[in-house]
Formats: structure tokens, C-alpha cells, sequence
């Protein structure tokens, strides 16, 4: 009977993992024979990647706006919810901040586009003022600017709905005990919180790095055409009239596959051992 319950939540999700395992796995499979189909040589297509400096070129910005991205969301969203978990037990102000959640990623960089384009809201505004408009460009610009803007206010009410619960959950007694003996913020944060917080963060930043680094719409539509963003070079390369490209957009797929999920292995290992630690030291 013991084992029987400790099946059951397995038995719950196995109809969610035989779907993927279906359509994901099938798909990742074809991608795998299509990126090793080559009479030449068979992994002729991952060394051509390692050998492009395009690709190097769109590492760098991929790696830049995915990294700057997550932590800015992850950092802000951490304040947020630190500073202001108490006002989310009313549930308008949960609805307030969960609002950009609503909005497709799409529609949000079509947004930031009207706002921060250089004939956008913002610049006709201040050209109005002081006949400069925009001193630099947010939108379409070198720096993706526009594309880490759109993903920092699309991803912290994602990061605000991962911590909230945890913060709910802290007994603020521990934090009297920490004032009490002369703790700062930092040690309050060290000693009460991070044990909490840590392995969630850890976790979400995973989740949202993750996602960016494989998203389409927002650089395709706030980037720039070079260097281009691993998810547009993908794209391009699978679609563009040149079918030449194709098993090396499949082998970059490939390869952003096998670095996420060791990546994730590598996170949830960490997150886990950070949680049983601080459960012993608890007992302690």
C-alpha cells in the first residue's frame, strides 16, 4: 500500500509525459538524423557551426540579452516581492502586478516598439519638448535594449508569482530574532531568507533563461539582422530558400537542447542539495 501512494504521483503526470515524449521526443529525434544526414562526414554540420563566426556572433548577443535579462528580472521581482509580500495578500494588488502576464510577448514588444521606436510615443513626446527626441536608440539598436525591456517587464510578474508563496510562508519571528541580536537587512536576508529563497531563484532564473534564449517573436521584431539571436538564426536558417541551411539550424537546435538540459540537471541537483542542507541545519 506504501508504495502505491508513492506511485500515484508518477501515475498523475504520465499522460503529460507520454504527449511530450510523443511530439517532443519524435521532433528532437528528426532533428537529430536530419543535423547527422551527410554523406561527407557526419557530424560535417555541428564542426561547420563551431567553425561560423556568425554563430559565435549571435553566442555573444544570445548570451548578453538572456543573461541581462534574467537577472534584472529575477533581481527586480526579488525586490518587489521582498519589499511589499505583506500588500499582496489583498488580491487587487496581486491582479495590479500580474497584469503584464496577460499580454502576449508579441504583443508586448509590439508595444515597447510603439512606446521606444525612434517615430515612437516617447521620442514624439520629448521632440516636442526639447527638439531631440530619443538621445539613443531602445528599438532596434545594437544593445537589444528594446528586446531585454520587453522580457524584464514580461518576466518579474513571472518571478513576483514564483516568490510570493515563499515569502508567505517565512516566520517573521525569525526576522525579530535576527533584529534582536543587532542583524542588519543583509543578515536578515542571509540568515531568514536566502535559505528560502535561493533554491526558487535558482529554479525560476533556470526557468527564464531558458526561455529567452530560445524565444522568437521579440528579437525577431526589436533586433537587429546582425548579429542575430540563436532563436532568429534558427529560424532563418530553416526557412530561408537555401535547404542547404537546414541541417545546421537542426544541429544548432540540437545542440541548445543538450546544453538546457544539463544545465537543468546540473540546477535542480544544486537546488535540491541547497534545500537538504538547510534542512538539517534546521533540525540542528
Amino acid at each position: 500500500m506504501k508504495s502505491l501512494k508513492i506511485k500515484r504521483p508518477y501515475l498523475y503526470i504520465l499522460p503529460a509525459f507520454l504527449f511530450i515524449s510523443l511530439f517532443v521526443g519524435y521532433g528532437l529525434f528528426r532533428a537529430v538524423i536530419e543535423s547527422l544526414s551527410d554523406s561527407r562526414s557526419v557530424f560535417i554540420h555541428y564542426i561547420s557551426l563551431f567553425k561560423s563566426e556568425e554563430v559565435y556572433d549571435s553566442l555573444k548577443s544570445s548570451l548578453y540579452v538572456t543573461v541581462t535579462s534574467t537577472l534584472f528580472s529575477l533581481l527586480i521581482g526579488l525586490g518587489i516581492t521582498r519589499f511589499l509580500f505583506r500588500f499582496f495578500k489583498s488580491v487587487k494588488w496581486k491582479y495590479i502586478v500580474w497584469i503584464p502576464m496577460i499580454i502576449p510577448h508579441f504583443v508586448a514588444a509590439y508595444l515597447v516598439f510603439i512606446l521606444f521606436s525612434q517615430t515612437g510615443l516617447v521620442s514624439t513626446i520629448l521632440y516636442y519638448f526639447n527638439d531631440i527626441g530619443l538621445p539613443i536608440p531602445l528599438v532596434n539598436d545594437q544593445g537589444y535594449i528594446g528586446v531585454i525591456l520587453t522580457y524584464i517587464w514580461k518576466e518579474v510578474p513571472f518571478v513576483i508569482l514564483m516568490l510570493l508563496p515563499i515569502y508567505q510562508q517565512i516566520d517573521q519571528r525569525y526576522e525579530d530574532v535576527v533584529r534582536t541580536l543587532g542583524g542588519n537587512r543583509w543578515q536578515v536576508w542571509k540568515t531568514v531568507e536566502l535559505p528560502w529563497v535561493g533554491p526558487v531563484l535558482l529554479e525560476v532564473g533556470l526557468i527564464i533563461f531558458a526561455f529567452v534564449i530560445a524565444a522568437y517573436e521579440v528579437p525577431a521584431l526589436l533586433g537587429v539582422t546582425y548579429p542575430k539571436m540563436f532563436s532568429v538564426l534558427v529560424y532563418e536558417w530553416f526557412y530561408e530558400g537555401n535547404w542547404e541551411n537546414r541541417p545546421l539550424a537542426q544541429a544548432l537546435m540540437i545542440v541548445l537542447t543538450v546544453v538546457m538540459i544539463a544545465s537543468s540537471l546540473i540546477v535542480i541537483n544544486i537546488s535540491k542539495r541547497w534545500q537538504k542542507q538547510w534542512r538539517k541545519e534546521k533540525v540542528k
